[in-house]
C-alpha cells in the first residue's frame, strides 16, 4: 500500500471513530433525557433502520444515573460539527417539547 492510501485509510478510520463518538454522545443525551435514541434518530433518518453500525452505536449507552450530564448545546454543537443537520433539527424539536412539558 502506498503512503497516500495509508494516510487516506487513517483519516477514514479516525472519522469513523469520531462519528461513532458523536452517535454515542447523542444516544446518551437521549437516555439522560428519558428519550428512546432509536426512535428519535429514525424521525430524522427513517430509511436508516438497516444501518447496523448506527443501530449498534445507539445501544452503547449507560443508565442516566451512571452517565455524565450532556448539555443540549453540547449535543447540538457535536451534531453540527458532523453536518448532522437533520438530526440536530429533530433534537431541537425534542428540546422544545421538553421545555414545553416543564411549563
Amino acid at each position: 500500500m502506498n503512503r497516500a492510501n495509508e494516510i487516506s485509510e487513517k483519516v477514514i478510520n479516525n472519522y469513523q471513530k469520531d462519528e461513532g463518538m458523536m452517535i454515542i454522545i447523542y444516544a446518551q443525551w437521549c437516555v439522560n433525557n428519558a428519550l428512546d435514541p432509536k426512535k428519535v434518530y429514525l424521525k430524522a433518518y427513517p430509511d436508516q433502520t438497516k444501518n447496523e453500525y448506527v443501530m449498534h452505536m445507539l445501544e452503547q449507552t449507560v443508565s442516566a444515573e451512571e452517565a455524565e450530564p450532556i448539555s443540549n448545546d453540547t449535543l447540538l454543537q457535536v451534531l453540527s460539527l458532523f453536518g448532522n443537520e437533520d438530526l440536530a433539527f429533530v433534537v431541537s424539536q425534542e428540546i422544545e417539547a421538553m421545555r414545553e412539558a416543564k411549563k
